[in-house]
């Protein structure tokens, strides 16, 4: 539960950030010691991005990252408006044209549903189909995790009402975690590690997969040090700590 409570968090406060700065490794940027890089990630990334920025700043000593994260929806509004963003990584690319239709971005990671419910499940869920008539939260249609468990839910032919609906993942996960909803449908990533739930992949989890597109923004204040990161990102060290928290490859 503690590490939903925390995701929560950082998700609910646009300007609650982790600071990392690390003092070891040689530079890789053109601008040796210095650089800032500010990070929008989506809330699923929030504990993957966490442990990228900070092995990240190992390897280039001076340069500052900083992790903003909530829903993706939320974040694309914000660095339309002028939020000053650096780096976004989104759960999907709908959310990367709201935030600038001219970033180019690069999928970096993969991502499926899985039903979460209570580590009692007391409702009995196993599948898709027993969603009906439970208490089910649901992410809204227009972010990246509810327009992914609408097209799983139409994928199965089932038909929910849900209970409440929620601006990111780690709300959904809050709520089942709490007992305030029989299930949820949110990230696998999620609710990795989670005592306060159990989860059940629907027999279709794999004909939805959430792709996760990464740029840097065209008005980032350091250019050099964003693409650094960004390159990070993507390399086989920054792939394999996205695979520890259970991403798929692009």
């Amino acid at each position: 539960m503690h590490s939903v409570l925390r995701r929560a968090a950082a998700a609910a406060l646009f300007a609650a950030t982790v600071a990392l700065t690390g003092c070891a490794g040689g530079a890789a940027t053109g601008q040796g010691d210095g650089g800032t890089v500010r990070v929008y990630a989506a809330a699923s990334l929030a504990a993957s991005f966490d442990r990228i920025a900070e092995v990240f700043a190992q390897h280039h000593p001076g340069v500052e990252v900083t992790v903003v994260s909530d829903g993706s929806t939320t974040l694309a509004r914000q660095i339309a408006e002028g939020a000053p963003a650096d780096v976004f990584a989104s759960a999907d690319e709908a959310a990367l044209r709201i935030a600038d239709p001219t970033a180019r971005g690069h999928v970096f990671a993969t991502n499926t549903l899985v039903i979460a419910v209570p580590a009692a499940n007391p409702a009995g869920i196993a599948d898709l189909a027993d969603l009906p008539g439970a208490t089910v939260v649901l992410c809204a249609p227009q972010v990246p995790c509810g327009a992914a468990s609408a097209a799983l839910l139409r994928l199965a032919d089932v038909e929910v009402t849900p209970a409440s609906i929620e601006q990111n993942v780690t709300a959904v996960l809050t709520k089942v975690a709490a007992g305030e909803a029989d299930a949820g449908l949110v990230y696998a990533t999620d609710v990795r590690g989670d005592d306060d739930v159990r989860t059940i992949e629907p027999a279709l989890a794999a004909g939805v997969v959430s792709r996760y597109p990464i740029a840097v923004l065209p008005g980032a204040r350091d250019p050099e040090a964003a693409a650094a990161f960004v390159d990070f990102v993507r390399s086989s060290q920054g792939r394999s700590i996205l695979a520890d928290f259970g991403f798929g490859a692009p």
